[in-house]
């Protein structure tokens, strides 16, 4: 898929287009993405909110994983983690995601949150679920327990 392509399909995302993410960049397993900080983006102790970065970092990371599969692939977040190092303020924050390994239903990915000048603010790794998503399944209902 090409950096436009992305583009036009992350312009669809609710969590890109309320917190104001965009593409800065995409090749095979790798996503850069940024966002103008602004007041929505902040807590109460005129920082961004942790929240928000994670939120960031997650979407760059998705979407590298997609970059590296087959058209029509679906992508889920497994897990994450994230370690916050700086405070931000202010100005631009970018993610630059980039898969470490795919496998056949798992994707591990590495992203590296950066202030305006290049300041690490913040590393996350996650893992996401690659392939097919069923969508005839029936729902599962939890069993009752015994009283």
């Amino acid at each position: 898929m090409a950096a436009n392509e992305l583009r036009a399909r992350l312009s669809q995302t609710n969590t890109a287009t309320q917190f104001g993410f965009v593409l800065a960049d995409a090749g095979h397993g790798r996503v850069k993405m940024s966002m103008r900080v602004d007041e929505r983006h902040l807590q109460v102790h005129g920082v961004v909110h942790g929240g928000i970065l994670a939120a960031l970092a997650d979407t760059a990371g998705g979407l590298a994983t997609y970059m590296a599969c087959p058209r029509g692939t679906r992508v889920a977040t497994i897990e994450m983690k994230i370690n916050y190092l700086e405070a931000v303020e202010g100005g631009t924050v970018t993610a630059e995601a980039e898969v470490v390994r795919l496998g056949r239903h798992i994707s591990v990915v590495d992203c590296d949150v950066l202030d305006e000048n290049g300041r690490l603010v913040g590393k996350a790794l996650m893992t996401f679920f690659v392939g097919p998503f069923q969508t005839d399944r029936k729902p599962r209902h939890a069993k009752p327990r015994p009283r």
